[in-house]
């Protein structure tokens, strides 16, 4: 038979929004791992996958009719064990050929690198798909990512919600299987309203148009362009322009499977609330488009998205703006009984939260915050009084109403009660910008107190959790300390801030209590906890910190084209700066570029390892009466004409330039290692060669260990 499109749609009731297109893609990816386990050979990649709110499926373009013939091969008796001393086939070997139906003439030997057995081999003709693909399906939605799978009726079996209807189709023909307690046929179903009935589905590659003639847009990706268009068209009618993320946009698509946008509005009352908490109440509980105008401000107008095309939409806007109404009130309710009470005041009873046992309440974290706060500010040159005033009250709007009920909205509203109780606009923005970046993508705080808040929050939360012994294992990161570390990496980086890393871990080791920093100290091979010796304690903890916060920048200069042996040049030497690690990392990438590059990271790792098996080498300079004539006297008289030229760019920071120079170094190392033999008998010859190599590699090391870049290619 010839390949044929194979369809499999599972019908189901409303499925979870947020899983819809996670529980099709898995769908499918089963599918296809059943089928070629059983030899049909389907690219992961021809599968199309579709899904709505209410049907999971996958459509295969080509799969055959039957699985290939199979060759079977049992393994039998070791050959060293397979014949007695009188060449006779052993008991083993005869009950090995009796049990597979066969004599021992007609096994086979089957060599390998790990000895020689008898093995026996058949052809099996390929079973037919319809013969497989029950248990195929079957397996593929066992495993599907379903957290807490439904039961209905009195059935055995289980899914994310009870299934309805069964369709799996090899061309035009009906595969018969039982799945779910479902039969499966040719039957469909159309859209809920437009076409609530039984939809017969002539042939696989006809069901998307089928059901898109009964109103029902499968593709996924159809149905989100659709609604992208027409959530612009309303948002025409009222001569705003939507914010409509991709979040937002996914679970609308898996609310509806035809789409259609009205144009809605609310009282403009409601516009003295902050826009974010409104646009925050639209999304979360309504799936509602805000619409803003020009500049960005909110207004009165928003987009709901039917299921329906109706043939009045007048009502289904009357629903829209009556069900917005008491959401908007609430927000309004608590915006104005938040505005009641100064964000100041709050702070005390941030003193009855707990942050974490051995750290104390959130009170206590405020006040290390704070002085963390007020150490950088002085350090970097910000004032120092509002980054104080700024870390005070960065986590009384946690104790607020509005933040009680959108979390998300923590920081926003800080900054929002701040500047209503007459704080400057630096603290007031300080108080939301410090948690950026909130996400994947997200910018670093553009103010500079609140690039100095989000270092000493992100600083004090590393150490401290770090000391209790809570630190990330595997893939279990419950406080978000890997984002936390590459948040503080890259406001170091990016806001230009100079500081060092490792004292100012130190410094908020140093605020820790002796009691969070012996709570994470692991036991002994007795099972027994050892005595804290806090400095050391300290010590080590600054020293896993360090790595673990840099060891975040391997992904951040990843996502930049910017290779890992980079990263790793720069990382051998350790900078405390970040700042000027990230300047080290983009010069030796640069550096990496020149057609130098290769032959002098080479020479710098043959230099490396001659350096380290002559151990100990004799302090001082080169001595010219040592030097030889020819390729060494060039080499140092080159390399002395490099130390005078770029003697202040390494002080500088001038990272580019300074390779660039050595870049001019490659000609007369090359020569030097192509005629001069380092470890000659002469003692004194020997010794002034390994301090001029060392010479050369130091020139190196002021940027990085270049030795360790790996060869274009």
């Amino acid at each position: 038979m010839a390949d044929q499109a194979l369809l499999i749609e599972v019908g189901t009731e409303e499925l979870p929004t947020r899983t819809v297109d996670e529980l099709a893609q898995a769908f499918a990816a089963g599918v296809i791992d059943g089928l070629n386990k059983r030899g049909f050979a389907i690219a992961a990649d021809s599968a199309r996958v579709y899904c709505t709110p209410r049907r999971l499926a996958v459509l295969l373009p080509a799969v055959a009719g039957a699985q290939p013939d199979q060759t079977i091969e049992r393994r039998g008796p070791a050959a060293n064990a397979a014949f007695g001393a009188d060449g006779q086939p052993s008991k083993a070997l005869t009950g090995f050929a009796a049990s597979c139906g066969t004599t021992v003439d007609q096994l086979q030997k089957l060599e390998t690198d790990k000895g020689a057995w008898y093995v026996f081999r058949s052809e099996q003709a390929g079973q037919p798909l319809a013969t497989l693909l029950p248990d195929v399906i079957s397996e593929s939605l066992k495993a599907l990512p379903i957290p807490k799978p439904m039961r209905w009726g009195d059935h055995d079996y289980a899914f994310v919600r009870p299934a309805h209807w069964l369709v799996i189709l090899h061309g035009d023909r009906v595969i018969d299987a039982q799945v779910l307690g479902l039969r499966s046929g040719r039957a469909s179903r159309g859209h809920r309203f437009h076409h609530n009935e039984a939809v017969t589905i002539a042939d696989a590659n006809g069901w998307l148009e089928t059901l898109r003639a009964a109103r029902v847009l499968a593709d996924p990706a159809e149905r989100r362009e659709r609604i992208r268009a027409e959530v612009a068209r309303a948002a025409g009618e009222t001569g705003g322009r939507t914010q409509l993320g991709d979040a937002l946009l996914e679970e609308i698509a898996n609310l509806t499977e035809w789409p259609v946008a009205i144009a809605c509005a609310f009282d403009e009352d409601f516009l003295r609330v902050p826009q974010e908490a409104l646009i925050m109440t639209m999304e979360t509980n309504q799936k509602f488009v805000s619409v803003v105008d020009d500049a960005g401000r909110l207004t009165r107008h928003f987009i709901g998205v039917a299921n329906i095309d109706s043939r009045d939409p007048r009502e289904i806007r009357k629903g829209y703006e009556r069900v917005i109404r008491p959401r908007f009130a609430d927000a309004r309710f608590f915006y104005d009984e938040d505005l009641k009470t100064p964000l100041a005041a709050q702070l005390e009873t941030l003193k009855n939260v707990t942050y974490q046992q051995q750290l104390g309440s959130v009170f206590d974290k405020v006040v290390r915050v704070g002085e963390l706060a007020r150490t950088i500010a002085n350090r970097v040159g910000v004032d120092a009084a509002r980054a104080t005033r700024a870390a005070a009250l960065a986590k009384c709007d946690l104790m607020t109403r509005m933040v009680g009920e959108f979390p998300e909205l923590q920081g926003v509203m800080g900054r929002y009660y701040a500047a209503a109780n007459g704080e400057s606009a630096e603290v007031a923005l300080a108080l939301d910008e410090f948690y950026k970046p909130r996400y994947a993508g997200d910018g670093i705080a553009r103010e500079r107190v609140g690039q100095v808040l989000a270092i000493a929050e992100r600083v004090d939360t590393l150490c401290g959790i770090f000391a209790v012994g809570l630190k990330p294992s595997g893939n279990k990161d419950p406080f978000a300390l890997r984002r936390a570390a590459l948040g503080l990496a890259r406001t170091l980086i990016e806001s230009g801030i100079a500081i060092e890393l490792p004292p100012l871990l130190a410094e908020a080791l140093a605020q820790l209590p002796e009691a969070a920093l012996a709570a994470g100290l692991p036991k002994g091979k007795d099972g027994k906890t050892p005595a804290l010796d806090p400095g050391a304690r300290r010590a080590e903890l600054a020293n896993e910190l360090y790595e673990f916060i840099v060891d975040r920048l391997r992904g951040y200069y990843a996502d930049a084209g910017i290779g890992a042996d980079r990263f790793e040049a720069v990382r051998a030497l350790n900078p405390a700066d970040l700042g000027d690690f990230d300047a080290r990392v983009r010069a030796v990438a640069a550096f990496a570029a020149l057609p130098e590059a290769e032959s002098l990271a080479a020479a710098n790792k043959r230099i490396a390892n001659i350096l380290r098996q002559a151990g100990d080498i004799a302090g001082g300079g080169i001595d010219p009466q040592f030097v030889a004539a020819g390729a060494e006297s060039d080499l140092v008289a080159a390399l002395m004409s490099a130390q005078s030229r770029t003697a202040s760019f390494a002080h500088e920071r001038k990272y580019v330039t300074l390779l660039r120079e050595l870049g001019e170094l490659r000609g007369p190392v090359d020569a030097f290692f192509n005629d001069v033999m380092v470890m000659v008998d002469d003692a004194a010859v020997r010794a002034n060669r390994l301090r001029l190599l060392r010479e050369l590699r130091q020139q190196f090391l002021q940027v990085a260990d270049v030795s360790v870049l790996q060869p274009a290619g």
